[in-house]
């Protein structure tokens, strides 16, 4: 944690590489979070990934499907792959709820999103997503590591390995989880797999403090501190020379001088005290429902003005997954994050930061369009659908009022424009200024990527 001589050189030397910083292909075999120049003239410094874990219904938010009402409670005609054949049912099942345009783009999104309207000319709605892995981990794993495997680098991961960090006293990886619990697939959501550890996530606590220990006891701090941290880091770096190329000791040291530079910058960020009221409002902080997501959003906006590159805010566990009790349930749901939602894009805006910020909001699959659990009006759902649905992209680079892509009459499958996975992940590498194929790590005597060999393509009429 040594903030002494030696951390000092490091800085030092982490100062001159900032201001002079080497291309990736450059970079000796040795790995830091120093400044790298991507492969282009980037349009995005930095990304906040607004995840619903579970599957939001893009039938019932964001792709309207009027046919639906006509073949109400008739059976469905044509094949469905069922996630849960047990609960399963062939009958039509429309929205319970009414679309309504926004804009001057004029989109149309659900009554249950009121606050996600008002940005409508600021972000790219995508109604073609497509993973076609049914379940929710697998779906995870491709969205987010670029195959339905577990074990391979996060997204957030990627970004750090490739570009760096801006920040001196932050980690350029951070993760905002909800205070119920981990979603699915836990902490493997924001692993660095294969990658050295140096590039994983940082999770924040959900509630106060967010980060413990920040502080050393009362007779510790000042000078006593400063000495025991000048011998930690003396006793550290000569470890590493004796077992040099050693990649978890290397993280492990780099982890322990920025904890001790996070002891002022890491609190400061995570204090909204000094907030005005009308952007705490605008985040729903003054309400129950709101609160807490509200806050995290408002943390994740004051992280990327303080340099760090990828930040993720999580829903908790299956928070969308609504199998049964839809009517009741997804309204609830959008009335957590609708309005924290919307307020992170206008906050960014306000303050010249979107047009250099990535925001992502959507969640690992959609639903299908028949009923799931048919025991009565208020106790139906909808099982998952990972062959058609919707995201939405805003800031960063891409376009702002367009819709991209569709599904079919039925919003089962993504039929026009089709996005696959690898294709957003080399949309959003592009917006970095990163060549997919040119991104890699080798391992084992093999070059891997985030794609993957994957036919991936720059889906181009999402950039602005």
């Amino acid at each position: 944690m040594g903030l002494g001589g030696t951390a000092m050189a490091w800085l030092l030397q982490r100062q001159k590489l900032a201001a002079d910083p080497l291309k990736p292909d450059l970079v000796r075999e040795a790995h830091s979070l120093t400044p790298k120049t991507p492969h282009a003239a980037p349009k995005a410094r930095a990304m906040i990934s607004i995840f619903m874990q579970g599957g939001p219904s893009h039938i019932d938010l964001t792709d309207p499907k009027p046919l639906l009402a006509k073949y109400a409670g008739e059976p469905f005609p044509g094949e469905i792959k069922y996630d849960n054949a047990a609960q399963a049912s062939p009958k039509v099942l429309p929205s319970f709820w009414n679309f309504q345009r926004h804009g001057q783009c004029g989109m149309e999104l659900s009554e249950l999103l009121p606050n996600l309207g008002t940005i409508a000319d600021d972000i790219c709605l995508i109604r073609s997503m497509r993973t076609g892995v049914n379940n929710h981990g697998q779906s995870i794993d491709a969205l987010n590591s670029g195959r339905p495997i577990s074990g391979r680098p996060a997204l957030g991961s990627w970004l750090t390995y490739g570009l760096g960090s801006e920040c001196d006293n932050l980690p350029a990886y951070m993760v905002l989880r909800d205070p119920a619990n981990l979603p699915v697939l836990g902490v493997l959501n924001w692993s660095a797999g294969w990658l050295p550890s140096l590039f994983q996530g940082t999770v924040v606590r959900p509630r106060e403090p967010r980060i413990l220990n920040l502080d050393a006891p009362e007779h510790l701090r000042g000078p006593p501190q400063q000495r025991y941290l000048d011998l930690v880091s003396s006793l550290n770096r000569d470890h590493l020379l004796k077992h040099p190329g050693e990649l978890d000791l290397e993280a492990r040291i780099a982890s322990f001088e920025l904890a001790a530079r996070m002891q002022m910058a890491a609190a400061e960020a995570m204090d909204i005290r000094n907030e005005s009221d009308a952007t705490r409002r605008m985040y729903g902080i003054d309400q129950d429902a709101t609160r807490d997501f509200g806050t995290r959003c408002l943390i994740a906006r004051r992280l990327v003005e303080r340099g760090v590159r990828f930040v993720q805010v999580f829903t908790q566990n299956q928070f969308w997954d609504h199998h049964g009790n839809i009517l009741s349930a997804l309204p609830a749901a959008c009335a957590k994050i609708d309005r924290p939602s919307a307020a992170l894009v206008k906050d960014l805006k306000s303050r010249g930061l979107l047009d250099s910020t990535l925001v992502h909001w959507g969640g690992e699959m959609g639903r299908l369009p028949v009923i799931q659990n048919d025991t009565g009006r208020q106790r139906v759902g909808r099982d998952h659908n990972t062959y058609g649905f919707s995201m939405w992209l805003a800031g960063g680079g891409v376009r702002g009022g367009h819709i991209h892509g569709a599904t079919d009459e039925w919003g089962l499958n993504a039929e026009r424009d089709v996005v696959h996975h690898y294709d957003y992940h080399a949309t959003l590498l592009h917006l970095f200024g990163l060549d997919p194929a040119r991104l890699m790590y080798k391992r084992n005597a093999t070059e891997q990527t985030l794609i993957d060999g994957q036919a991936a393509r720059v889906v181009k009429e999402l950039l602005a």
